[in-house]
């Protein structure tokens, strides 16, 4: 079974990139994916320091998110925009899963061939999409393939329902339509 990660590079109290993230994962769950969803609230770590690296080890949250990313063959990925690039939070976590833990160990394990399908919502006009293309950037050049589909929503404070769905139900199901095209295509790579 195709499994994906789901997860949004914020730690807010309903955040609205975690609530994206919810309805991406619905349509991987519907094409047939298992999902597990994660906020990285629980996953507390230090910015990463070569100095601490090299005194303390990985820190025992970074190891934990780093398996759960190998144990996966997907990732959904939902990023606030933050000056016009993506979360100073989901660049450092995904710093530390970089990170080899024995010399042994391939360069970029938790990554390279992996899938992934980027998306963001923002209160602004442009809904996060400026940060969309730096995480693109970043995750191709660690060896994530990442779809071409990607949605950005704009005016996010106002655009979802009490229910957590979005009030627009052309993007709704854009969203939804992101998290199956991830299964799909999981699914050819990793037959």
């Amino acid at each position: 079974m195709t499994k994906i990660l789901a997860f949004a590079g914020s730690s807010r109290q309903n955040s609205i990139n975690q609530k994206l993230v919810h309805l991406a994962a619905l349509g991987a769950e519907k094409e047939g994916a298992h999902v597990t969803i994660i906020n990285l609230a629980d996953y507390p770590m230090p910015l990463f320091n070569h100095d601490l690296e090299a005194e303390q080890g990985m820190p025992a949250k970074a190891h934990e998110f780093k398996k759960l990313l190998i144990a996966h063959d997907g990732f959904l990925i939902a990023s606030p925009e933050y000056n016009s690039a993506f979360s100073p939070l989901l660049k450092n976590v995904i710093d530390w899963a970089s990170r080899a833990e024995a010399k042994d160990e391939p360069p970029l394990s938790a990554y390279k061939g992996k899938t992934a399908a980027i998306m963001s919502a923002s209160p602004g006009g442009n809904g996060g999409l400026r940060g969309l293309v730096f995480l693109r950037m970043l995750l191709s050049n660690i060896g994530v393939l990442v779809l071409p589909e990607q949605l950005a929503v704009a005016h996010a404070f106002k655009a979802f329902s009490k229910d957590g769905s979005l009030t627009d139900d052309k993007q709704h199901q854009a969203i939804e339509n992101i998290g199956a095209k991830l299964t799909q295509f999981t699914k050819k790579m990793n037959p």
